[in-house]
């Protein structure tokens, strides 16, 4: 489990749950839950059509990635959130149907995008995901106090002077550019898993953001980290395992929440501090 051709595969597991940690937390604060599942799951419509042009799959990923990202800003403009997600995943769905049509060897690809192959890692997949990594924690970082202020308090936000537009647009650029290099790895239903079911509960114990989002994190190391021990023991899928481990996760937050009457507004008023 620790071997030579297991080394890949515990980094870019850490990378991505770093990753998701930081991203899914504002995903859910924000109430992005399905933007977040549905840029890297159409987004497999650009790597299939990469594929039948003969170019780098990865390159397609990211372009659809950020289409999609732009795509549902720009959409938000005239309709709901919920609806512009939803008709920009349906617009990438369809694309991407059409592309797997034209193409008989891709079902197999298709696949490993949905479900990845973390434990098939290889060296010159590491480096993208970690320097993209950096590059997607670092601009929340940079953007943490305005992105928090217009998450939690929206009107607010905008009387001062953040538009909540711009915030909107960065952080799903910043969301399909952490998801556009991790996906081929842990695939997209598994990244989602790791992106909703930490944060999920680690918003649940804790009302201070900063704390929450380390918790987050480390909440998504724990279940990459325990999936990948389990399933190389049982060879079980790993989705099934970080799917059960985030859920059960939510469930004790919540338990514990519930515990201590917490309220949600709890997010709001730590939000003010940060005015």
């Amino acid at each position: 489990m620790f071997g030579p051709l297991m080394i890949n595969t515990w980094i870019a597991a850490t990378a991505v749950a770093v990753i998701a940690g930081v991203t899914g937390f504002f995903a859910v604060l924000r109430g992005s839950t399905f933007a977040a599942h549905a840029i890297p799951n159409g987004a497999f419509a650009g790597a299939a059509g990469a594929s039948l042009l003969g170019l780098n799959p990865f390159a397609g990923l990211a372009v659809f990635s950020l289409a999609g990202a732009l795509g549902i800003a720009g959409l938000s403009r005239r309709a709901r959130n919920d609806v512009a997600t939803a008709l920009t995943f349906v617009l990438m769905l369809g694309i991407g149907a059409l592309f797997v049509s034209w193409s008989s060897g891709y079902a197999q690809e298709a696949y490993s995008l949905l479900f990845g192959e973390v434990f098939g890692v290889s060296a010159d997949q590491v480096l993208p995901i970690l320097i993209l990594g950096a590059v997607s924690v670092a601009a929340i970082v940079v953007m943490f106090r305005p992105l928090m202020f217009s998450s939690a308090l929206p009107e607010v936000a905008e009387a001062r002077g953040v538009r909540a537009r711009r915030m909107e647009l960065a952080f799903l650029l910043v969301m399909a550019l952490a998801t556009s290099m991790t996906v081929p790895v842990v695939g997209a239903l598994l990244m989602f898993s790791l992106m909703i079911g930490p944060a999920a509960a680690a918003r649940s114990l804790t009302p201070r953001p900063a704390l929450a989002m380390a918790l987050s994190v480390a909440i998504a190391l724990v279940t990459v980290w325990a999936g990948i021990a389990i399933s190389y023991q049982t060879n079980w899928p790993l989705g099934f395992f970080v799917g059960v481990i985030g859920a059960a996760f939510f469930l004790a937050g919540k338990a514990w929440s519930w515990g201590r009457g917490k309220s949600e507004n709890t997010f709001r008023l730590a939000a003010r501090s940060l005015r």
